[in-house]
């Protein structure tokens, strides 16, 4: 099964339900998944630039930062902080070795944009 993780717009109370469901029923979500309140959230964090950086490191395992900026093409400085970005998110994780990680191998984006 591949690893997966779901980035969705969603409210806080779907999510919690849905966190409190699989606590009770003891049937965990078969993917990750990282809500965002409003579509504007998901997009202030996945930027074009964080897009390619997920691209440069999936399935590299952990690797500096210093690495991710050289297969990036990027300053150092600038990939420091968008990867700080998605850490906080929860979309990259920190190695042992003090590197980050993608650690998932599909990105996938869900939400609905629907007419008032």
């Amino acid at each position: 099964m591949m690893n997966t993780v779901v980035l969705e717009v969603r409210s806080l109370a779907d999510s919690l339900a849905d966190s409190a469901e699989a606590m009770k029923t003891g049937k965990p979500e078969i993917e990750a998944r990282i809500s965002f309140a409003e579509p504007e959230l998901l997009w202030q964090v996945l930027t074009a630039k964080r897009w390619e950086l997920l691209k440069v490191m999936r399935g590299a395992g952990p690797i500096s930062i210093r690495e991710v900026a050289r297969r990036a093409r990027r300053d150092v400085k600038a990939v420091h902080g968008d990867v700080t970005a998605l850490l906080n998110a929860g979309i990259l994780s920190r190695a042992e070795d003090g590197g980050v990680e993608f650690p998932f191998e599909a990105v996938k984006l869900e939400f609905i944009l629907e007419a008032v």
